[in-house]
């Protein structure tokens, strides 16, 4: 019997908070291959190497666009053979694949190491994690995805301020070993131990509720979820799926397009390096204060509106960015931009989960994850493509700013299905 069997069944709590713990090590480790983290080699690298920037955010957009093809085939593993093999099998290439970035000096060798540390970070990493922690909460699904992000936020202040430290002492290239060994460190442990799949192989029930617990019943509306009932053909079929998955995709564009470049941004706004550190260090923080809060507000508020809240916040950010000039307003900006990141991750894991159930989760996010992964894709070499063109940022950033507002619409367009099985049988009472 694994240790993680063994301590489910004689932990004196319920094994789910384990579960968050383990994948939250995942979630925390694979900021080796963020955007936040790749903004900080954009410069010296450009620097050292003479690659433009487009050509730099091209491999994190490479990866996206692997992660693509990948996503369903992740999403299918995890149903068939487990979240467990999923995340240590990826982080076992995204630690190795990041410290052979210092060994790196053309592109190609750069795009392959980067690209397949950007495809752990943007699919199976994300897939998994989220999914096992949907898994064992129903009622808690909010807060506890909520603490599932600052897992991911304390990864994202604390791996470009240690690849930041270390290039300023010892260079870029040894900046990305250290991020690997950090990464196997972390996460292998955890991943290999403790995740398990969900929480009746070991004989307990999703919040650690009890067998008579009233709250536990799949068809209790308060739920606002279809317990275990859809199936990935089922979940195909209706438009709501297809509607958040471009919604979410479209705000990953903004995320992506936005985070990669916003320290050379504000470089070349003549605010200093300090300033454009600390910028990422703040979004980076409120990106944890806002998976909380946001986390909060899905137990509270239907997920739908939620989601759209999110994408209002990252529209009218994505607007302010382009007008920022002053130290005041880059930290401001990224700020908002960072709280509002928080619900970006934490809250489409949930809608899908509250939407479509347990059952089939990991294969239906198999098939909504490309959407995501292309868009960050797209906007990381969008941004770049438009500042060597132009030699602003601005046109891209009130592009996005256009593409939030439209997303609005379409998530509030995209209502709750209800399963054929379910309005015939509403029908005939």
């Amino acid at each position: 019997m694994r240790v993680g069997n063994r301590l489910a069944r004689r932990a004196p709590f319920y094994y789910g908070w384990v579960i968050l713990f383990a994948a939250g090590s995942s979630m925390f480790a694979r900021n080796a291959a963020a955007s936040l983290t790749l903004a900080v080699f954009i410069y010296p690298m450009t620097q050292d190497l003479g690659w433009s920037r487009t050509l730099i955010a091209g491999a994190a957009g490479a990866g996206g666009l692997a992660a693509t093809g990948a996503s369903p085939v992740v999403g299918w593993l995890s149903d068939r053979y487990g979240v467990r093999l999923v995340l240590l099998a990826s982080i076992l290439i995204l630690g190795f694949s990041t410290i052979s970035l210092g060994w790196a000096t053309v592109p190609i060798a750069f795009y392959i190491a980067y690209g397949a540390g950007r495809v752990m970070f943007a699919s199976p990493i994300q897939i998994g994690a989220s999914v096992v922690v949907s898994r064992w909460f129903v009622r808690l699904r909010g807060r506890a995805s909520g603490l599932l992000g600052l897992f991911h936020s304390a990864g994202m202040v604390l791996f470009p301020l240690i690849a930041g430290l270390v290039i300023q002492s010892s260079g870029y290239r040894s900046a990305w070993v250290v991020l690997g060994v950090i990464v196997l460190a972390v996460a292998l442990g955890p991943v290999t131990l403790l995740i398990i799949q969900r929480p009746e192989d070991v004989g307990l029930r999703p919040d650690g509720d009890k067998a008579d617990d009233q709250a536990y019943d799949p068809t209790d509306a308060t739920q606002r979820t279809a317990e275990g009932t859809w199936t990935l053909r089922e979940a195909m079929r209706t438009p709501a799926l297809w509607m958040l998955a471009l919604g979410t995709g479209i705000l990953f564009l903004l995320q992506s397009g936005i985070n990669i470049h916003q320290a050379a941004y504000f470089r070349d706004q003549g605010l200093g390096a300090t300033i454009a550190a600390t910028s990422l260090s703040l979004n980076a923080i409120f990106l944890g204060i806002g998976s909380v809060a946001w986390g909060w507000l899905l137990d509270k508020i239907h997920v739908r509106i939620v989601l759209a809240g999110v994408a209002l916040l990252m529209a009218v950010t994505s607007g302010l960015f382009a007008t920022a000039d002053s130290v005041a307003e880059a930290l401001l900006y990224a700020s908002l931009f960072g709280f509002s990141l928080g619900g970006l991750i934490i809250v489409p894991p949930v809608v899908f989960a509250n939407y479509f159930g347990r059952g089939s989760l990991g294969s239906i996010r198999g098939v909504t994850e490309p959407f995501t992964s292309l868009g960050q894709a797209i906007g990381a070499v969008l941004s770049g493509a438009i500042f060597d063109i132009t030699g602003s940022y601005s046109i891209a950033f009130t592009t996005y700013a256009v593409l939030g507002t439209m997303t609005i619409v379409l998530i509030l367009a995209a209502r709750p299905p209800r399963r054929p099985a379910d309005v015939e049988s509403a029908a005939a009472t």
